[in-house]
């Protein structure tokens, strides 16, 4: 048994899922990806694998690292249409590992994390790719959330202003420094806060890299990963978020580019007309869920940056995150009609 693995107490693991999950045997874990997002582990006992889910070390925002909210969705979802991994357990109990965590059943695919690995698709298939997930994004956002189960998931009336006002809480908790572009990004948001466009279940970090794709099919998504933001809200959330996402000053918080940012990829137009043909809703205020996506995605990265100053970020290429913060918050400010 590998016994030393970073964030994970694998003994500790091993007597609660032997207890847990039956037919589990004698466990080794790799940490798959950490600091960002929450942590994340393969587990295997060779004869079948999982993936193991925990918050990060130090997590200033607890809102954005929910275990429970995660494997909820995840539960309800499996045979929804909504391609997602089978859920396995939920553990709330912190005393276990140091954390809570949710252990799902692996998916075998592939992952594009990076531009590198979108260049090594033809042109054709990053675009078959990037429209396969604004398909998923538009069958999720069509799901009756009754209907899995999820109608107690979430307030949708009020979500754009709670999610305003709930991003500037957190920046007050993970801030290191001020910044006056997200101070206006903050009080432009507050005042613009339009109704919500509709309900539906958000994912709530939508992009390309938080879906496993088919091996041999990159139009084919195989999962939607990293629930732990999601909830009832406004569908068109996602749909900003997933832009924001494809602006390359966006790239630092990946560690340099990302395979969101790629400029191969569709253009923000081509996506959110496909979406709008899909889903048959209205996009036309969607400028106000970009600068919101702008005004969360300025808030993570701070977070990430607040870690790595305090030590706690797994791995590499956490140095020029910070560097991405306010660049994002005046794109935010870019995003939103003029006042006149």
């Amino acid at each position: 048994m590998t016994t030393s693995v970073v964030g994970l107490d694998l003994p500790a693991l091993q007597d609660y899922l032997t207890t847990h999950v039956p037919g589990v045997g004698r466990l080794h874990a790799e940490l798959i990806s950490g600091g960002r997002s929450n942590l994340t582990y393969r587990l295997t006992d060779g004869r079948s694998r999982l993936v193991l889910r925990r918050p990060p070390l130090g997590g200033l925002t607890p809102s954005a690292h929910d275990m429970a909210r995660e494997y909820t969705v995840v539960a309800a979802l499996r045979g929804s249409g909504v391609p997602v991994a089978g859920a396995v357990v939920l553990c709330e109990d912190p005393a276990v590992i140091g954390a809570p965590f949710a252990v799902v059943e692996h998916v075998d695919g592939r992952v594009l994390r990076s531009q590198t690995e979108l260049d090594t698709l033809s042109q054709a298939d990053v675009r078959r790719c990037a429209f396969a997930l604004v398909d998923v994004l538009a069958r999720l956002h069509a799901v009756d959330p009754a209907a899995v189960g999820l109608a107690g998931f979430g307030r949708p009336e009020g979500y754009l202003s709670r999610q305003v006002r709930r991003w500037r809480d957190q920046w007050n908790r993970v801030a290191t420094r001020s910044l006056a572009d997200v101070d206006a990004l903050y009080a432009r948001l507050a005042e613009s806060c339009p109704p919500e466009s509709g309900a539906s279940i958000v994912h709530g970090d939508f992009r390309i890299d938080n879906a496993i794709l088919d091996t041999d099919d990159a139009g084919v998504v195989r999962a939607l990963v990293d629930w732990e933001m999601a909830t009832l809200g406004d569908p068109l959330a996602d749909l900003g978020l997933h832009l924001v996402y494809a602006d390359p000053v966006f790239d630092p918080v990946l560690g340099g580019a990302a395979a969101s940012t790629s400029p191969r990829l569709p253009t923000a137009d081509e996506l959110v007309s496909r979406y709008a043909a899909l889903s048959g809703r209205d996009v036309s205020g969607l400028s106000f869920h970009v600068g919101l996506g702008y005004f969360k995605a300025a808030v993570i990265a701070e977070g990430i940056n607040a870690r790595r100053i305090a030590g706690k970020t797994v791995g590499e290429g956490f140095d020029v995150v910070g560097e991405a913060v306010a660049p994002l918050a005046a794109a935010g400010l870019a995003a939103l009609p003029d006042r006149s």
